[in-house]
């Protein structure tokens, strides 16, 4: 890469010619699409649905409000906006708010460039340090979001009516720049006036100073609709300057909140030590969280995140993996006997429509087992286990376990008829612990559809016709 110019004359000698953030981002997204090149890499879902409506928003340079519940990836997808930048722009040296060397706004800038003209140096900025995101807290003043005369200058000898006296915020520090807002509804109505300039006529004026300062921005705000649309909390000369509101979702179809998972999940690296986890194991905890989303008994005001669905498949992992470790065994596989521990991940994240007439534990543990039968009776027709029922009817038998070795279901298993023909068409066949689980969501799928019995006991539970 050939060295950048050090001074605005060297830059000046290599005929750049500066553009607007909104500019710089337009022409990079055409670039990307006329090349077919991915963005917004790690969303997953919104191919067809938000992506394209950020991409308009984008190309007609207008400002982004994104409206969602919690888990909906909004805050990713403003941070993932950077990739649009430009690998580097140049910038005044030492300056607080970033100045187009070409076209200083502050009145440090404008002194130095009037002074020293084209030996001013410059510096290079990348797209994460033009990056600014704020979480909107009631707290918040115009000073953090614009500025504020800063004492220490006035204490230096400055007269207050002096702009050099100015400490600038956040919005100015993003000039040139993405600067996100997120829950913007709790944000004061006062300081929601102060952002009125920023979002049309791209200025802002501090104080009673004479100071008025271009800023070259693009806003990203989120907001939960819930809040945005009715409560008022938001003024509406706001609303009117944001170009395009974007709704936002929780994945559609199960598949997508698996490959959710599988991409957010934590990994570990525990030595000497396999872990298996089943698809329909993984289809059981998306379908958890999608009968969550419609279930009557939970707010569906605050939203059931995806969050719900990874932290869900952690502590099963976990729960099969204490057991693999208590038994000596080397392969972890989740079970259903393991699924009562997601009840620890579910509880924190959802809101229940009605408080003390049924606890959380209750609703989780109905939702988990509807996830079961719902799994299974799209994997299975009832018809495919005549000969596996036919063997319960005659007196088979079998009990499961949380802490049960893998042989033990391995020896059970091979003795009722119709079992290993159920295990084959959930690829489970071979590996003992892989085996073990199978066995348990077969059992457990039948006995939801009423076909067997369930007798639970304190450590054990036995499957009869």
């Amino acid at each position: 890469m050939s060295v950048r110019p050090t001074t605005i004359g060297a830059l000046r000698e290599t005929g750049y010619r500066p553009r607007s953030v909104k500019e710089e981002m337009r022409g990079n997204l055409v670039r990307s699409l006329a090349e077919k090149r991915a963005l917004f890499t790690g969303i997953v879902g919104y191919d067809t649905t938000v992506i394209p409506q950020i991409e308009n928003a984008v190309l007609s340079g207008q400002d982004i409000i994104l409206l969602g519940e919690r888990g909906q990836a909004k805050t990713r997808i403003a941070r993932s906006l950077v990739a649009l930048l430009d690998e580097a722009v140049p910038a005044i040296a030492s300056c607080e708010i970033n100045d187009d060397p070409f076209a200083p706004i502050c009145a440090a800038c404008r002194y130095r460039v009037a002074n020293d003209g084209d030996s001013v140096e410059i510096v290079w900025l990348t797209p994460d340090q033009r990056y600014t995101e704020k979480l909107a807290t009631p707290d918040i003043s115009i000073a953090d979001l614009i500025g504020e005369v800063d004492p220490i200058k006035v204490a230096e000898g400055r007269y207050l009516s002096d702009e050099l006296t100015i400490h600038y915020g956040l919005l100015p520090r993003t000039h040139r720049g993405v600067f996100t807002l997120n829950e913007l509804p709790d944000l004061a109505e006062r300081v929601q006036v102060g952002l009125l300039n920023v979002m049309e006529e791209r200025d802002v004026q501090i104080r009673g100073y004479k100071v008025r300062l271009p800023l070259d921005l693009f806003v990203v705000a989120s907001a939960n609709p819930e809040d945005y649309t009715n409560r008022g909390r938001i003024i509406t000369p706001l609303k009117d300057r944001f170009g395009s509101q974007i709704r936002t979702h929780y994945p559609r179809e199960i598949v997508t909140e698996v490959g959710i998972v599988e991409q957010e999940k934590a990994e570990y690296i525990d030595e000497g030590i396999a872990t298996i986890v089943p698809a329909y194991m993984k289809e059981i905890l998306a379908e958890l969280s999608h009968l969550a989303r419609r279930s009557p008994e939970i707010s569906q005001r605050s939203g059931v995140s995806v969050r719900v669905t990874i932290a869900n498949y952690e502590n099963l992992v976990s729960s099969a993996l204490k057991r693999a470790l208590r038994i000596g065994e080397r392969t972890v596989v989740p079970r259903i006997s393991d699924l009562p521990a997601v009840v620890a991940s579910t509880a924190g994240k959802i809101e229940l429509e009605s408080v003390g007439d049924v606890s959380e534990e209750k609703v989780i543990d109905r939702l988990t087992q509807r996830a079961v039968l719902n799994v299974f009776n799209r994997m299975f027709a009832l018809a495919e286990f005549e000969s596996l029922l036919g063997a319960f009817q005659r007196g088979a038998t079998m009990s499961v376990s949380a802490t049960l070795g893998s042989q033990e279901y391995v020896k059970q298993a091979l003795q009722i008829p119709g079992m290993k023909g159920a295990l084959a068409k959930v690829g489970a066949l071979g590996e003992p612990a892989a085996i073990a689980a199978a066995v348990e969501f077969i059992l457990e799928g039948l006995h939801l559809n009423r076909k067997l019995n369930k007798e639970r006991g304190e450590s054990r539970s036995t499957f009869r016709s």
